[in-house]
């Protein structure tokens, strides 16, 4: 007799890998995220067979955000059936975020949050699996580098990292090498279905602030279509493999910069931070403002080069209200600490 259908399998040892490689076992807890979409079903039927097999305990979490006609119905029925393919206990819960504006932003810390205290509460506490794939990946990546941040905007989402906002909290994503179509022919392979939500949709209803597609959409149906005519086959692969080769190296980068931030002193002087290589001077800057108060979600890229700027400028008698504290730069040395008034925070620096 055969074998899974090989789309079937490679979900299976993905989701096994991903196991091996957080060192979750027998005992172990595990929490979906299922939205009822291709990516996240192919998750739970992958990963409820390697729980049961394995003895670990798995479990799952449907947010239902209410944004169109309907939802609430189609996530009441993803949650049957997660319960009928074995997660126990399969949770639904209703949250509000916004639907103009930030949209995305706000719908994904909604999620997030809902998914850490729902994590807190199983044994372990439970470490959370998503469905991203190499497609979500490639999107990423394009979305940074419209941004312009950096590099470290376009290594994409990392294959084990912890929950945004709750850094107690494991978030594991097993599919980051896998394409949506190979996860939609291990649906198919068992007859399973999923929810096309229309949100993600080229004629999605719900829209950015200027009435435009949400970002991720117009990435996913415009963009990536137009590199792929233009430069063939296999971009969203390349991007992801991009992604992933650049996170190894800024990973070494950071090494290196904690083993230099160590070696120098509480108030450094300017001339150290200036004889630095730039990519280990602004990484040194950015932890220190960290360990100073500074917010690290809000910490942009503008504010590590003005902050690099008067460093390697040395000039004395010179400020910068960083969001969350100040940094002030005097004798020849710089200061990280000192709370910033609110009505500051959005103040471009001082000198």
């Amino acid at each position: 007799m055969g074998g899974p259908h090989p789309a079937l399998a490679r979900t299976r040892r993905a989701v096994t890998s991903a196991f091996d490689a957080a060192g979750i076992g027998a005992g172990s807890s595990v929490l979906l995220a299922v939205s009822g979409g291709s990516d996240s079903m192919a998750l739970a039927q992958a990963a409820i067979f390697v729980c049961q097999r394995k003895g670990i305990i798995v479990s799952s979490l449907t947010v239902d955000h209410g944004w169109r006609e309907g939802s609430s119905e189609e996530a009441d029925e993803v949650r049957r059936e997660l319960g009928r393919m074995g997660a126990d206990p399969a949770r639904l819960i209703r949250v509000e975020s916004r639907r103009d504006g930030g949209v995305e932003g706000a719908a994904r810390a909604a999620r997030y949050a809902a998914l850490a205290e729902a994590a807190r509460a199983m044994p372990g506490p439970a470490a959370v699996l998503c469905g991203h794939t190499a497609d979500d990946q490639a999107e990423t990546v394009l979305l940074g580098l419209g941004r312009g941040s950096g590099p470290r905007s376009i290594v994409g989402m990392p294959a084990l990292g912890t929950c945004p906002g709750a850094s107690d909290i494991r978030l594991l994503r097993p599919f980051l090498g896998l394409r949506r179509t190979e996860l939609r022919a291990a649906l198919a392979s068992e007859g399973l279905e999923w929810v096309e939500d229309p949100t993600n949709g080229a004629d999605s209803a719900v829209r950015a602030s200027d009435g435009s597609l949400l970002r991720r959409a117009a990435i996913r149906h415009r963009c990536i279509p137009a590199l792929e005519e233009a430069l063939g086959p296999g971009v969203v692969e390349a991007l992801a493999r991009t992604a992933a080769l650049l996170r190894e190296d800024l990973s070494a980068l950071d090494e290196l910069a904690e083993k230099t931030d160590s070696k120098l002193g509480v108030e450094p002087s300017l001339r150290e931070l200036g004889a630095l290589p730039a990519a280990l001077r602004t990484r040194v800057l950015r932890r220190r403002a960290i360990d100073g108060g500074a917010r690290p979600g809000e910490l942009t890229s503008w504010h590590i080069a003005t902050l690099d700027s008067l460093v390697t400028r040395r000039r004395g008698g010179s400020s910068l209200d960083l969001p969350g504290m100040k940094v002030t730069i005097g004798e020849g040395r710089i200061t990280f600490g000192g709370a910033v008034p609110m009505n500051r925070e959005d103040n471009r620096g001082s000198s």
